[in-house]
């Protein structure tokens, strides 16, 4: 027999070649199973009785400690909001859903929101990663940049409700994430915080326009339950408001283009 060989038809080479197969063929169906920790099973709109998960099935509950203590399991199975105000357009499953209400208070659509925990974005050091800049001493805006605070803030159709009061901070990226604005509502004045990806500044004539949402929907913007600090799903609810505007804010922007 040739040198290296086992049998007179399988010899080493051979033998590494097929323990490499089966060893990748095992690995791609780990990470297959892996990857379906978010998101899965999937719902069906045909009954509530039926998952679709697909082949491989996603895997059983692993539980990680996170750095505050607490203990994240997944895959966490949580339940689609049987009671969003949407309808389907036609009757066969997967049909595209169509909002009955406002849609930009209901979190539908491109104004949806993750169901995300409850409580602020924690740094290394356990503080809160997002905090308005009037509680750091140790951050400023250096001189050669606008200051937004104090300019005015106009919606899309060019009227002002209110005007920047301070400027929301990430520490950990030390750059600007929200701007924290002064609103005058039917209701009373209130803050509001607006993201500042959705936002552009003007130093010239003073004013910060945020084109996704009207003067008179800045009354609506999910508001916060502690003045100092975000939680991740408030986080998530304002970033969906304004995105929502986008399509959802005046009844020009969800007719066709053409």
């Amino acid at each position: 027999m040739p040198k290296g060989a086992i049998t007179g038809y399988i010899d080493v080479a051979q033998v590494v070649l097929y323990a490499f197969w089966i060893f990748f063929a095992g690995l791609i169906f780990y990470l297959r199973r892996e990857d379906k920790r978010e998101g899965y099973p999937l719902e069906s709109d045909r009954s509530d009785r039926i998952t679709v998960q697909g082949f491989p099935a996603f895997p059983g509950s692993k539980s990680f400690p996170m750095a505050d203590g607490s203990i994240r399991t997944v895959p966490s199975v949580k339940a689609d909001r049987r009671d969003a105000p949407v309808a389907p357009l036609l009757g066969w499953p997967g049909s595209p859903m169509e909002p009955t209400g406002d849609p930009m208070k209901d979190g539908v659509g491109p104004a949806s929101y993750a169901d995300r925990d409850d409580v602020p974005e924690h740094a290394v050091d356990g503080a809160p990663v997002i905090v308005p800049l009037r509680a750091l001493s140790d951050l400023s805006i250096v001189p050669i940049d606008a200051d937004p605070r104090g300019m005015a803030i106009v919606g899309a159709d060019g009227h002002s409700p209110g005007a920047v009061k301070d400027v929301w901070i990430d520490r950990a990226e030390s750059l600007i994430r929200y701007l924290e604005v002064d609103v005058n509502t039917p209701a009373g004045p209130r803050t509001a915080l607006v993201p500042m990806t959705m936002a552009r500044v003007w130093p010239s004539s003073r004013t910060v326009k945020v084109r996704s949402i009207t003067a008179e929907q800045f009354a609506d913007v999910p508001a916060l339950a502690n003045q100092n600090q975000v939680t991740k799903r408030e986080e998530d609810r304002i970033v969906g408001y304004y995105a929502g505007g986008t399509l959802y804010a005046t009844p020009q922007r969800m007719g066709p283009l053409l």
